[in-house]
């Protein structure tokens, strides 16, 4: 790979994004609507809790740490269909650029973006309700670790669907995280789920996380076996998915990629 070609595929998104206020505001709405909504639903359920302040951390801690995961699916995603709405997927292809420094560049770009994005969410929470994200000390770097890599084993297999069927299946971009959802326990604990929907959950690397999120907040500790058994699991998905996405690209390019704008 080519450390050149890469940092030149940054600076292109970066010069991009700072010249486009909807992708700018992108970063920063979501978040913030998001945390005011959910916030001030949390306070709601937490006056009605015998645990007040454990329900509120609860639920922005779910809803800060899942930013994690849906930015990085999503900047893959989206950056794959900008190429496809700009006409430009063959034009970067046509050029000695490799699909490993293209992929490179999704996760350097998108990781930059979803950090400023965690960080702002963390902050509004903050001033809004006097969230401390730092509780988690030394465990918020694999927290951050595992779920950004969850997002990223979902990205590349969005994005093995839209390289092969084009723009037919571009919603998933906006939808592909939150099939997740319900088994990664986000707010809930898994032992309320049914028990099809939890050997479902046990196969799913966010819902370890989550679960040692809750386990911090009540009990002050994290089981480090819940943090590893989500590092391995997002390792393995995360090759098949990276291997779907070359497979599905080696085979769209065969059929040629002009097919997926026209």
């Amino acid at each position: 790979m080519s450390l050149q070609r890469i940092y030149a595929m940054n600076k292109r998104y970066f010069y991009t994004l700072i010249r486009s206020y909807d992708r700018l505001s992108d970063m920063f709405y979501w978040p913030v609507m998001d945390i005011l909504v959910w916030g001030i639903t949390g306070l709601y359920f937490a006056s009605l809790s015998q645990n007040p302040k454990e329900t509120t951390t609860v639920l922005l801690t779910g809803l800060i740490f899942w930013v994690i995961t849906w930015r990085s699916q999503y900047e893959i995603t989206v950056n794959l269909l900008t190429e496809l709405w700009d006409r430009n997927l063959v034009n970067i292809f046509s050029s000695p650029l490799k699909l490993s420094e293209w992929i490179t560049s999704v996760i350097i770009y998108g990781g930059t973006k979803m950090s400023i994005s965690l960080v702002f969410s963390a902050a509004t929470a903050f001033i809004l309700y006097k969230y401390a994200f730092f509780q988690f000390g030394a465990w918020l770097v694999p927290i951050f670790i595992n779920l950004g890599i969850t997002g990223w084993v979902i990205g590349f297999i969005v994005a093995s669907i839209i390289i092969r069927y084009g723009l037919k299946a571009q919603t998933l971009a906006w939808t592909g995280a939150y099939i997740i959802v319900p088994f990664s326990a986000i707010y809930y604990p898994l032992s309320i789920l049914p028990d099809w929907a939890q050997k479902i959950s046990l196969l799913i690397p966010s819902s370890y996380v989550f679960e040692a999120m809750r386990q911090h907040i009540f009990l002050n500790t994290i089981s480090a076996d819940k943090i590893f058994v989500s590092f391995a699991l997002n390792i393995f998905y995360l090759i098949l998915s990276i291997l779907l996405f070359t497979f599905a690209f080696k085979k769209s390019k065969q059929k040629g990629l002009g097919r997926l704008i026209g």
